[in-house]
C-alpha cells in the first residue's frame, strides 16, 4: 500500500463518497466553494449527524437496564468497544472520554505525571499542538520535573527519531510526540521513536497526539507501542463535543478522576452520551464500507484498516496532483510566486496537508482572496497562540494551510490550482 504517488478512486466511487457528506461543494448561505480546511474541522458525514440527532431525541437514562435505556446503553457499550478495538487497534487498555481531545490529553498525561514517582524530566516536541505540548509543560511544572522540547527538522517539517533520542534518558518518565503535524502534514515514525526510547528507558510512558493523523491513516497503538493516544471526531468526519483517548493497561489503573466505587480502569465520569458514540460508530461504518469495497474481510478492524489505507492512497494521489499538477494545470511547485514550505519528494511520509504561501501577499490577505474565489483555507501565524511556536520551529513566518479530504476529486484540485495561479498572477 506504499504506492509512491497514491491511487485515485474511480470518478464514480469518489462522487458516491462525497455525496455522503453535508455541504461538500457549497455552503447554503455563502454559495459554491471548495472546503479545503478539513484540518480545522472536517466535512460532516451525513449519517453521523443524523444518528446523533435521532438518539438525542430520547430522554431515557443510558444507565438503566430495561427498555429504551438499555438500547441507549448499547451505543455506549458497543461504541467503546469499537473505538478501542477498531479505531485505536487496541487489544487491551481503557477508553477515556471528554468534551474534547485536548481535555482527554490533559487527563491522561496528568494521571501519568502525578502518579509516577520516578523520573526527573519529560520530553515533547516543538511541533505539538498546544494541548499536548502544554499538558506536558503544565505537569512538569506541577511535579518539579525538567521540561524538554525536541526541535523540528526544518527541511521535512517532522521530528526525527535521532533527534528525539538526544533528549530522552534513563530519567525520562514521559515522552509525547504527535503522530502527524497539523501544519506540515509530516508523519512521524512513532513506532521507531517508541522502540528506541524504550531501549534507553524500558519503563518510559509514550504519548502520541493522533488528532491530526486519524482522518488520514491507520492508528495502531499496539504496533506503535504507545501508552496514550487520542483523536477528535469533529476532525474525523464526525461531530463536535467529544474527544476520545486510549490508555494502556498500566495507565488505566492509575488513580484518576472517577467515582470511588467504580472499577479501577473506568475513566468515564457521569452519565455517558449515547448519541456521541452512535455518531462515531457511523464514522467507523463509513470507513469499513470503503474497506469492503476493496476487500472481503469479515473482521471489522481489517475492514477499517483497508478503508483507511485506501483513504490514504486517494489522498496521496490528490497531494501529488496538487504539488505537481498536470500538463494542462501546473501544480503548486510550478506556479510563479507560490512557495511550498517543508516540501519533500517522498510523499509516503505526508498526510494531505500543505503549508504554502504566495510571495508578496500577506497570509491573512491571501486567505481572504481565496475566500473571494470560493475556496476556504486557513492561515497559521506567529500572532496565534496555536501556531506561534510551531511556525517558528519550522523556520517560517507563517503559512496558508490547505487541507482537502479524500472525498475531493482531481477536478477539485485542478480548480484550486487554477485559482491559486490567478491569485499569484496578481502580485506585481
Amino acid at each position: 500500500m506504499n504506492t509512491e504517488h497514491g491511487i485515485l478512486f474511480s470518478d464514480a466511487y469518489q462522487k458516491s463518497l462525497k455525496e455522503q457528506f453535508y455541504h461538500a461543494d457549497e455552503d447554503p448561505e455563502h454559495g459554491a466553494r471548495l472546503f479545503f480546511e478539513n484540518s480545522g474541522g472536517s466535512l460532516r458525514l451525513k449519517k453521523a449527524v443524523e444518528v446523533k440527532c435521532a438518539v438525542e431525541q430520547f430522554p431515557d437514562c443510558p444507565e438503566r437496564v430495561r427498555g429504551r435505556g438499555l438500547e441507549l446503553q448499547s451505543y455506549v457499550k458497543n461504541g467503546t468497544k469499537e473505538i478501542l478495538e477498531v479505531v485505536f487497534g487496541a487489544k487491551s487498555g481503557a477508553l477515556l472520554t471528554e468534551l474534547s481531545a485536548s481535555q482527554a490529553m490533559y487527563q491522561a498525561v496528568g494521571a501519568v505525571m502525578e502518579n509516577v514517582k520516578w523520573g526527573t524530566n519529560a520530553v515533547t516536541s516543538s511541533l505539538e499542538h498546544p494541548s499536548a505540548h502544554d499538558a506536558v509543560e503544565y505537569y512538569c511544572n506541577k511535579t518539579g520535573r525538567e521540561f524538554r522540547v525536541v526541535p523540528a527538522n526544518k527541511t521535512t517539517g517532522g521530528i526525527d527519531p535521532d533527534e528525539v533520542m538526544k533528549y530522552v534518558d534513563k530519567d525520562t518518565c514521559l515522552l509525547s510526540i504527535m503522530a502527524a503535524s497539523n501544519i506540515s502534514g509530516n508523519i512521524m515514525d512513532i513506532k521507531e521513536i517508541t522502540r528506541r526510547a524504550r531501549e534507553i528507558n524500558p519503563d518510559i510512558y509514550v504519548v502520541s497526539d493522533a488528532v491530526q493523523h486519524a482522518p488520514h491513516a491507520v492508528i495502531d497503538v499496539e504496533d506503535w507501542g504507545v501508552d496514550i493516544a487520542n483523536f477528535a471526531p469533529y476532525k474525523f468526519f464526525g461531530i463536535r463535543g467529544c474527544g476520545y483517548a486510549y490508555v494502556s493497561d498500566r495507565v488505566a489503573v492509575m488513580p484518576h478522576h472517577k467515582l470511588i466505587h467504580k472499577e479501577a480502569d473506568v475513566w468515564s465520569l457521569g452519565t455517558p452520551t449515547p448519541a456521541n458514540f452512535a455518531a462515531m460508530m457511523a464514522v467507523i461504518d463509513y470507513v469499513c464500507s470503503i474497506g469492503s469495497h476493496f476487500c472481503d474481510a469479515a473482521d471489522r478492524r481489517a475492514l477499517y484498516v483497508e478503508g483507511m489505507n485506501r483513504i490514504h492512497l486517494q489522498e496521496r494521489a490528490l497531494l501529488y496532483r496538487m504539488l505537481e499538477g498536470t500538463k494542462e494545470v501546473p501544480g503548486l511547485r510550478h506556479i510563479k510566486n507560490v512557495e511550498v514550505y517543508v516540501d519533500m519528494e517522498d510523499l509516503t511520509y505526508k498526510d494531505l496537508i500543505i503549508a504554502m504561501g504566495i510571495r508578496g501577499i500577506e497570509y491573512s490577505e491571501c486567505v481572504q482572496k481565496y475566500l473571494e474565489h470560493g475556496v476556504t483555507v486557513f492561515e497559521r501565524l506567529r500572532s496565534s497562540m496555536y501556531s506561534k511556536r510551531i511556525v517558528e520551529a519550522l523556520g517560517i513566518e507563517g503559512a496558508i494551510r490547505v487541507s482537502p479530504l479524500h472525498c475531493n476529486s482531481a477536478d477539485d484540485i485542478d480548480r484550486f490550482l487554477k485559482i491559486t495561479a490567478k491569485i499569484a498572477e496578481s502580485v506585481s
